[in-house]
């Protein structure tokens, strides 16, 4: 499975995006001026003023943006991601994208780490499978969102005792 791009992240979330209720007038004019003070190659004046146009409804403002975005590449939607960051982070946190990769990456974690556990338990004490790592198989660091929290998944042999 390949690593999932900011283009494809921000095509997953421009429906959340966009919905009623999500970014305000307030917040979409300064992720807009952001990205065409800050990174001008990215959004240029006339691109800029065409986004912050409040003739237009926001939602299609915002479906242009993101779309525009999209075409342009991936630093493009890498910044926009920044921006929205700085500007909304509540939003960015609750993201589609961002809340997807957090139950997988520790059900694969978990099922690794009891993958080995079996697999070391299970074989024969004289088996040359995996030699020297039964005192300790893994210490992982684990990030659950902005939190990281540590966990200690030590597997030790019967004549070791106790810690």
């Amino acid at each position: 499975m390949t690593a999932q791009t900011f283009c494809d992240r921000l095509l997953q979330d421009t429906p959340f995006l966009t919905g009623p209720g999500r970014l305000s007038e307030q917040q979409a004019d300064r992720i807009i001026l952001q990205l065409n003070r800050y990174y001008p190659q990215i959004l240029s004046n006339e691109e800029a003023e065409k986004f912050r146009n409040p003739r237009v409804a926001l939602r299609v403002r915002l479906c242009d943006l993101l779309g525009h975005l999209q075409r342009r590449g991936e630093q493009h939607c890498q910044e926009f991601y920044r921006a929205l960051f700085m500007h909304a982070p509540p939003l960015h946190a609750r993201l589609p994208s961002r809340r997807a990769l957090g139950p997988v990456a520790f059900l694969a974690c978990l099922g690794l780490a009891a993958g080995l556990a079996l697999l070391l338990y299970c074989s024969p004490p004289d088996s040359k499978v995996l030699p020297g790592t039964r005192r300790v198989l893994a210490f992982s660091p684990i990030i659950l969102d902005r939190h990281v929290s540590r966990f200690l998944l030590a597997f030790l042999t019967e004549d070791l005792g106790v810690l």
